[in-house]
């Protein structure tokens, strides 16, 4: 009998107790500037429905999303609905035969559907934060994984320019938090262009 030697998925990583002390510390502090500014964290699930996330990012976007596949015997149903297995250039037309759902692939996405769902709950301007893992499907490079944090933070139901103000104070502020000293912020906008 074979002994397997545990390993981890290309594109992900552990964490030591000292590396969470560290992360632990740079999510508190930056949470805390943004609850300082009057931001609510939210948290949504991990997987979305594929129908949800796909044709946001385009074309390449959506290959990057990780599919799950469905449970039990999906297989089945493609077969009943005459699949044909034999064509290669017929995967897109196979994917929601058997997968209905996926990881998210940033929080962007996941925020609308939850402004969309709770749009009668929610007192405009509505501010939240997020800090919450992500998936891409890439092929990971160095310093680059399939599996990240992301971290963001978005005001809906305003067209005020304070609010773009307010971001470049709370990124400042958060960012001498954490004890950086040298850095710039620049700001963009299509506008200009």
């Amino acid at each position: 009998m074979s002994v397997i030697k545990p390993s981890l998925a290309k594109g992900t990583r552990d964490f030591t107790p000292v590396e969470m002390v560290k992360r632990n510390f740079i999510y508190d502090t930056i949470k805390s500037v943004f609850r300082k500014y009057g931001y609510a964290e939210i948290q949504t699930p991990s997987f979305e429905n594929l129908s949800t996330l796909t044709g946001k990012y385009g074309d390449e976007g959506d290959k990057l999303i990780f599919k799950i596949l469905n449970s039990g015997e999906y297989l089945k149903d493609a077969k009943k609905k005459s699949f044909d297995f034999a064509q290669d250039d017929n995967s897109n037309q196979l994917i929601p035969l058997i997968s209905e759902k996926a990881l998210r692939y940033d929080l962007t996405v996941p925020f609308a559907r939850y402004v969309v769902m709770h749009q009668h709950e929610l007192t405009l301007p509505f501010k939240r934060f997020q800090v919450q893992p992500v998936w891409r499907a890439d092929r990971p490079q160095k310093g680059r994984y399939r599996e990240f944090y992301q971290c963001d933070v978005d005001v809906v139901g305003s067209e005020s320019l304070l609010n773009e103000a307010e971001f470049i104070l709370i990124y400042n502020e958060a960012l001498a938090k954490l004890g950086l000293k040298d850095f710039t912020i620049k700001i963009n906008n299509r506008k200009i262009l």
